[in-house]
């Protein structure tokens, strides 16, 4: 430990400096109007300021543009609004990339926009773009991320013309965030990319042996007088559902709340839901979980993905743990009653977050959300009916400060709390976290110390403290790179109340070096070879848990297309958790090969393909996975894709379960077969109105061979028969059906239908065939719902008046 601390403290005081120039542009004010239609005719464009001399990105990065595909953009600003516009030159209309993908998708869409750093921190941003057919993606930037869930309303047009086509855009400041500076300076960039060739221009280069995106931006200077507006809009919904169950009964439901979104001041912002309704949002991908970890789904809300940059820092908040599973759905039921009513996840009733920065660089995060009290319905003997709390009325709350500091550096406290009413434990988790680099942004330290307090978990008035850190040195420029490693949580600490965790107790030491070929070379645009290796020990005791060496080598090749190889070796591990006991278990060692490959992207049928194999050593075991993918582009409005995942295991010691008489743990030898299939269908009729249709199928059984107690040292004794059957057969079948028209900004008419149905059994010899008839004809859930959402903006109205 005292070694990683000297390595840290030496390389901070040893970073190097320099500057490298920056590309500028003097902010033109207009009086003059500026009518959005794609069109640059208009007298304002005459005065604008004018960004040209593009530089490619990638694959060729340094190289100037060619002539003939040129780009010359224009800014302009009033008292509303900064206004974008440019001439992407083209060879031909041919040489456009174009396709109906939807708001937020850029797809294999030519596109071009402008990103902004309005308080010029060099790490903070938002992009706002436009395809060659009209249709927005915007975006937030932080150091090295790009989120894509945050959505403005702002105004777009293109046209397109023999020699390339044109956009132009009003971006309105109540889409934006800056400073109360009378005179301001922001970083700018703009992008271009022609998918055809691979090619991404910049304005400001954006050399990929940086690290970093916004603090090699150019700058916008003198901006002079711009007054943030009153931003407050309403998003107001009603929506309609007409359900079937899976016993035959239909019932029906009326749901109405609101979206509020509010400008504090021109840094912060208040966003809140009332009474959401999310049962439109895209069914989870379920599978059956072989693991003793947690599935970690993904977070389909909207609200929890928007906007939420401040508070994914450090891990600490996995969003699907509000309204969640309760915590004592599963439950014991007395002899002689029924399970009326289950429900499976908690009601929301309204979640507030506050975020923004102040012009000395410093982001505030409040974020505040409140769950129901959750019941289950059962009756008695007698047919009386009854309820019983599955979880409690709960409160999640998050705090956050984060300071940005010079060379993209940052200072980060985070704190999340749980606070449940009545007997239940409640939870608190602190961390600061840093990420120093030095004025190159060459090197960098970065880390995080974390407490967690469980009150009430063991006993009333009793808490439970554990404690964690993680301490990070590395190297992000040129082309060799790497970053070294140590983490440690002892086995009290937790932070899975409102963040995601797996396990505590462990040591973690290890490392990452990667080399890259960034410029086109033989037979590739881009080459680039990882390595990496860690060492895992439990903390206490400390004893050896696992090691893991791996090699990945992946390129971009001259034909676009992409390709890689994936190597892993992991000799035998001391597992401590497969058993679900804490018991050791010796898991055999193992090794892993593997290829992928993806075709050009920018023609009408591309696919890709990867096969891993891992042989074990021991029972001769072994693991094949397989994932395929077809996609066809019909026009520019219609396109179909089938993607398939493939998983063969033969002889795998795993968990099967624990013998109620003996307590002894009883692993077993299993095959395993998993079948995936997803259908997808999207079809536009413009830039506003469109169908996604997509069909998930996933089947997975597993048969348990032979069986075996754990002893004590971690080893398998053979047994004669097995007290239990443990075998698997698991379906789940989902379709989800949308149609979705924006008939206003901001405002939506959604219909969607979705069915769902989910087979548990252990008819482990019937072939893939069987179990989707069998899945498709049993019975199903079914949803079909109409939901509309109004955007309502104050100034908007106020002008109305």
């Amino acid at each position: 430990m005292r070694y990683i601390f000297s390595i840290l403290l030496i390389t901070a005081f040893t970073f190097s400096y320099g500057q490298t120039p920056v590309r500028s542009v003097k902010a033109v004010r207009t009086t003059l109007p500026v009518k959005i239609d794609g069109d640059l005719t208009d007298e304002a464009w005459k005065q604008a300021s004018v960004l040209n001399d593009f530089v490619e990105q990638r694959p060729n990065f340094g190289k100037k543009e060619d002539a003939k595909t040129r780009t010359e953009a224009y800014l302009l600003y009033d008292d509303n609004a900064v206004y974008v516009a440019a001439y992407c030159h083209e060879l031909n209309m041919d040489s456009i990339s174009k396709e109906l993908v939807g708001r937020d998708v850029i797809g294999v869409n030519d596109f071009a926009g402008i990103m902004f750093d309005t308080y010029l921190d060099q790490i903070n941003g938002v992009g706002f773009y436009v395809t060659a057919l009209g249709e927005q993606y915007d975006c937030k930037y932080s150091l090295n991320n790009e989120d894509d869930s945050w959505s403005a309303v702002y105004q777009t047009a293109t046209q397109i013309k023999n020699d390339g086509w044109i956009f132009e855009m009003r971006i309105p400041y109540s889409a934006l965030r800056f400073s109360k500076e009378t005179v301001q300076n922001w970083g700018i960039n703009f992008v271009r990319r022609r998918t055809k060739t691979g090619q991404q221009f910049m304005w400001s280069p954006v050399d990929p042996n940086k690290f970093g995106l916004m603090n090699q931006a150019g700058k916008r200077e003198g901006i002079v007088d711009i007054i943030a507006p009153i931003r407050l809009s309403f998003s107001p919904y009603l929506s309609s559902y007409l359900n079937h169950t899976p016993q035959g009964a239909w019932n029906t439901s009326f749901n109405g709340g609101m979206d509020v979104k509010y400008g504090i001041s021109k840094g912060f912002t208040l966003d809140m839901t009332l009474v959401p309704d999310f049962g439109q949002v895209q069914s989870d991908n379920q599978v059956l979980n072989l693991s003793p970890f947690e599935v970690r789904y993904n977070e389909n809300r909207s609200f929890f993905t928007e906007g939420t940059e401040l508070f994914n820092k450090g891990n600490l908040f996995y969003s699907r743990r509000i309204g969640g599973t309760p915590m004592h759905r599963n439950f014991t039921v007395e002899p002689g009653h029924n399970v009326i009513e289950n429900p499976s996840e908690t009601k929301l009733i309204n979640a507030t977050k506050i975020s923004g920065r102040t012009a000395k660089g410093l982001g505030i995060g409040f974020f505040n959300a409140i769950t129901k009290a959750q019941y289950a319905t059962l009756e008695n003997i007698s047919k009386e009916e009854y309820k019983i709390e599955t979880n409690p009325l709960t409160n999640y709350n998050i705090v956050v400060l984060d300071q940005t500091m010079k060379n993209n550096s940052s200072l980060t406290l985070v704190n999340t709390n749980v606070t449940r009413n009545g007997e239940d434990y409640d939870a608190n988790v602190t961390a600061v976290l840093w990420d120093l680099y030095d004025k190159k942004v060459n090197w960098n330290v970065w880390g995080k110390v974390g407490t967690s307090q469980l009150m009430g978990y063991q006993a009333p008035g009793k808490t439970l403290s554990g404690y964690n850190y993680e301490l990070f040195l590395g190297k992000f420029r040129g082309a060799f790179n790497f970053e070294i490693h140590q983490m440690m949580a002892d086995n009290k600490y937790q932070q899975n109340d409102l963040g995601y965790f797996t396990n505590n107790n462990y040591l973690n030491r290890g490392g990452y070096m990667w080399y890259k070929w960034m410029k086109p070379k033989g037979f590739y645009n881009n080459l680039q070879v990882n390595v990496g290796v860690n060492y895992i020990q439990r903390y206490i005791p400390r004893t050896y848990q696992s090691f893991n060496l791996q090699l990945n080598v992946n390129s971009q090749l001259k034909n676009l297309w992409q390709a890689g190889i994936n190597m892993n070796l992991r000799p035998e591990q001391n597992d401590f958790y497969e058993s679900r006991t804490g018991q050791l278990f010796k898991a055999p060692g193992s090794w892993m090969s593997g290829v992928f490959v993806r075709s050009n992207t920018a023609k009408k049928y591309f696919a890709s393909a990867s096969i891993y194999y891992r042989p074990v050593n021991k029972y001769d075991g072994s693991f094949t996975e397989i994932n395929l993918s077809n996609n066809y582009r019909f026009n520019d409005r219609l396109n179909i894709g089938l993607s398939s995942y493939l998983l063969s295991g033969h002889n795998n010691a795993g968990f099967g379960y624990i013998d109620t008489i003996t307590s002894a743990v009883v692993f077993g030898l299993r095959n395993q077969s998993t079948v995936e299939n997803i259908l997808s269908i999207k079809y536009n009729f413009n830039i506003r109105m469109g169908i996604t249709f997509r069909a998930r199928h996933y089947w997975s059984r597993v048969h348990y061979t032979s069986f075996y107690n754990l002893n004590e040292k971690g080893l398998l004794d053979p047994i004669s028969s097995a007290q239990i059957n443990p075998d698997d057969n698991v379906n789940f079948f989902n379709i989800d059906m949308i149609y979705t028209w924006q008939f206003a900004p901001g405002s939506f008419i959604n219909i969607a239908w979705k069915d769902a149905a989910e087979i548990f059994d252990q008819q482990v010899n019937e072939h893939y065939y069987y179990n989707f008839n069998n899945t498709i004809r049993s019975p199903q859930e079914q949803s079909l719902s109409v939901k509309v959402i109004y955007y309502l903006d104050y100034l908007s109205l106020k002008k109305k008046r």
